[in-house]
């Protein structure tokens, strides 16, 4: 599909600002990697480049931008504080514009949870909140010890990236997260669910479990960066009634699923639970940096300056976070986001048919995964490099046997994940002005998370897009498979 072009911009400061980068930024840096871009400007779903190209920005900021880039009433709140002359910096005193935040932010909330809810003001980052969360309930409770799932991510600082699923020392108790496409005991469905939710009754039951009573249970109602996997609403209530039952606050983090993102305004609302602790970022601050945790007052044992962060009054996030909150939730872009994604859903669905590498589609709202498999075991077998893995070679073919729905003895055989064809898409997407991201536990899911205003010319733009990226990748990689040499 062709890509419209702007005005171009001179080529030598795209190319100039990309290697002076690279020279200068750490090797840490990663959405830089894979997306060579450079804005300049930005509205609704659309970036343009440095490069003089336009592009569809299916990340959003890793899912903050709820309203896309620069939303009208988002530049209005911002400008409105900068020309009142209010302070932009206040550590945690009390400001009309804090009020008006809070005030907007505890009307959205699950009415059982603002009727007895406090709020701690973290540092900006969502990782700082999981800190704050962490500290909260280990403070309330006494404890040390936490429950965390597998394929978890919660944040880069120590106690958050301990808790993640991908921890490189393991400090807290791992349970399994419900999977429909690979469920962790190879049954699926409810059925899965259920044996998950069993195990963790016992590990917190078993006087020999060597788990000791946990400060609390963490948890993502839908797991992002693990591969976007919702959480089944009986099992969410199941988590709900074990947590309170043992006592064990429960802490649920909404930081990429909130402000409508899954298709109601938080995801628990799906299930119908009210957690202990909701630890809130991204969206909430309107596009700029903004972390809370809300929580039970009866929590709330804290010493004055037992948790602080210099810039944890950021006026200008507050009141654009004020202004996305209040227009999500008037607009009803909440419901929005539950029809629009579960057309774009169905839709990426029917290309299974002319594609079998796509293994399962699934999400909730506009938070999409697309999840690539290699049917025909190309680019796993043996552990040979495969052309656009992270790290060149992958492990060899495994196969997963999941039990049918009914329980029957039939069981369906779940090709691998194949990571080099998603970095391949991602690529093909890319040249045809498409940004996506990958996730999950092989970095083999296609993620799209394109703000809540998106119109369904625009669903129908990206969807076309992906489709054709997808089949160039798949082209791509598969003559690059057939010209190798199968001794090597």
């Amino acid at each position: 599909m062709a890509v419209t072009q702007p005005a171009s911009v001179a080529p030598a400061a795209h190319e100039g600002i990309l290697r002076r980068q690279a020279l200068r930024e750490s090797a840490a840096r990663t959405y830089a990697r894979s997306l060579p871009v450079v804005p300049v400007r930005a509205r609704g779903l659309t970036i343009e480049g440095a490069d003089g190209r336009r592009y569809l920005d299916c990340l959003s900021g890793a899912g903050t931008l709820a309203l896309g880039h620069n939303h009208p009433v988002v530049l209005e709140a911002i400008k409105k504080v900068i020309d009142s002359g209010a302070p932009l910096h206040i550590l945690d005193l009390a400001t009309p514009v804090k009020d008006a935040f809070v005030t907007e932010l505890y009307a959205t909330l699950p009415p059982a949870l603002a009727a007895d809810a406090r709020i701690q003001f973290c540092g900006p980052a969502g990782t700082d909140a999981v800190e704050a969360a962490i500290k909260l309930v280990r403070t309330a409770t006494g404890r040390t010890g936490l429950l965390a799932f597998t394929g978890a991510y919660h944040g880069m600082t120590a106690g958050a990236l301990a808790a993640s699923g991908g921890a490189p020392e393991v400090s807290v108790a791992r349970l399994p997260f419900p999977q429909e496409y690979r469920c962790p005991f190879g049954v699926g469905g409810a059925h899965g669910a259920e044996l998950g939710a069993r195990w963790t009754e016992n590990l917190l039951d078993d006087p020999r479990s060597g788990v000791p009573a946990p400060a609390g249970m963490l948890l993502e109602p839908v797991q992002g960066e693990g591969g976007v996997l919702p959480a089944p609403d009986a099992w969410m209530r199941r988590m709900r009634a074990i947590t309170r039952d043992r006592s064990i606050p429960l802490i649920a983090d909404e930081i990429q699923t909130g402000v409508g993102r899954t298709g109601a305004f938080w995801a628990v609302e799906h299930s119908g639970i009210v957690p202990d602790v909701m630890v809130l970022s991204k969206a909430i601050g309107g596009s700029l940096p903004l972390a809370v945790i809300v929580y039970r007052s009866g929590l709330d044992s804290w010493r004055p300056g037992a948790h602080a962060g210099t810039f944890r009054g950021n006026q200008l996030a507050m009141a654009a976070g004020a202004a996305t909150l209040a227009h999500v939730r008037e607009h009803r872009l909440a419901d929005r986001a539950a029809v629009l994604g579960a057309r774009m859903r169905e839709s990426l669905r029917g290309l299974a048919a002319a594609h079998p590498c796509v293994g399962d589609v699934r999400g909730r709202g506009l938070m999409i995964g697309v999840e690539l498999v290699d049917p025909e075991g190309m680019g796993t077998a043996g552990g040979r490099a495969v052309p656009g893995s992270a790290s060149g070679t992958v492990p060899g073919p495994r196969t997963e046997t999941v039990a049918g729905a009914a329980g029957d003895d039939g069981g369906v055989r779940r090709p691998p994940p194949w990571p080099g064809l998603a970095a391949a898409v991602r690529r093909e997407c890319l040249d045809r002005g498409l940004i996506i991201e990958l996730g999950g536990r092989h970095s083999a899911v296609v993620r799209l998370l394109p703000p809540l205003t998106l119109t369904d010319e625009q669903a129908v733009a990206v969807l076309d897009r992906f489709a054709d990226g997808l089949a160039a990748a798949e082209r791509s990689v598969r003559q690059g498979m057939s010209g190798r040499d199968p001794g090597r």
